[in-house]
């Protein structure tokens, strides 16, 4: 089971964003679909999907939040994919980025750049953002597809502090490659984060500084959801946390403001129970909730 899951809030598009980004990507589904009723939001569609074998989460949960380029997926078009063919993943890649486009907002063109001979950076019609990027590392294999965390504005020149922070808490954790700014590319600060890759749980992500003016921060839009098998495993990534007040249903924010979610894969199973009236108490009960309380939800769910 993946352990960390990217969690995309929309106003209403959970399962029509989904459906489409499954028809975009290779070897994708959506796996399951439901629903949480009498939320503060309503009743929200809860849209669980994998794409090219990365699962993803996402909700239909109201307009409070916008998806900016904070957070962008980084698909790698690796050759090895493609049995070795860089023509047949280039044609995966034009073809996946002229379906992204569609409707969206290219935000670096697909063109040939100095780290990539073919890259593009566009926002799609739903606001998520995605880095198309032809690989070809000589080290260890990426997935296909990253969350690439880009920090901003105050959060400037802190990736690196950031990522040996997550490495500190995740286990089967390690940092891969780092590529640093240099003297003349101002306003980024010589020997801050260009990009690295680090893995958490045995996931890869991928993170950056930027030192340009930008009009956004990250926010709850795009969350990264753990998965908990325990009431410890839940304590141990409540150290995540450092703004009580983000703290709600096991929301947090750590200390450079992205949000995660301490999630229990029990209260995963009850609400999947078919009996409406034990789903209908669990909810009630986790609603009511900043931490999971595994022993008080079973208690709900027992009735």
């Amino acid at each position: 089971m993946q352990k960390i899951k990217p969690h995309l809030w929309f106003d209403k598009e959970a399962k029509e964003a989904a459906k489409f980004y499954c028809d975009v990507f290779p070897e994708s589904k959506v796996q399951h679909v439901s629903v949480i009723k009498n939320t503060p939001s309503g009743d929200c569609d809860l849209v669980s999907f994998s794409l090219w074998g990365k699962e993803f989460m996402a909700i239909s949960a109201g307009p409070e939040f916008k998806f900016n380029t904070s957070i962008s997926f980084m698909v790698n078009f690796d050759p090895l994919f493609f049995n070795g063919s860089k023509e047949e993943a280039i044609k995966m890649l034009d073809k996946i980025w002229n379906n992204l486009s569609d409707g969206g907002k290219p935000l670096m063109p697909l063109d040939k750049y100095p780290f990539s001979e073919r890259y593009g950076w566009v926002q799609d019609k739903y606001g998520v953002s995605w880095q198309l990027i032809l690989t070809d590392p000589k080290g260890e294999q990426r997935p296909t597809i990253m969350p690439s965390l880009m920090f901003v504005n105050d959060n400037a020149g802190h990736a690196e502090e950031a990522i040996h922070h997550y490495l500190g808490i995740f286990r089967d954790s390690k940092i891969g490659e780092v590529h640093r700014y240099g003297d003349n590319q101002s306003p980024d600060k010589s020997g801050t984060v260009m990009f690295a890759d680090f893995k958490l749980e045995g996931e890869w992500f991928a993170a950056m500084d930027s030192a340009r003016d930008h009009q956004f921060n990250f926010n709850e839009a795009i969350s990264l959801l753990v998965e908990c098998d325990s009431q410890s495993e839940i304590d141990h990534y409540w150290q995540l946390s450092a703004d009580p007040t983000a703290e709600q249903c096991g929301w947090v924010k750590d200390k450079f403001g992205l949000s995660w979610q301490i999630n229990s894969s029990k209260l995963d199973e009850m609400l999947a129970d078919r009996d409406p009236a034990r789903v209908a108490r669990v909810t009630q009960a986790f609603l009511r909730m900043k931490k999971f309380d595994v022993a008080e939800l079973e208690e709900a769910y027992a009735g």
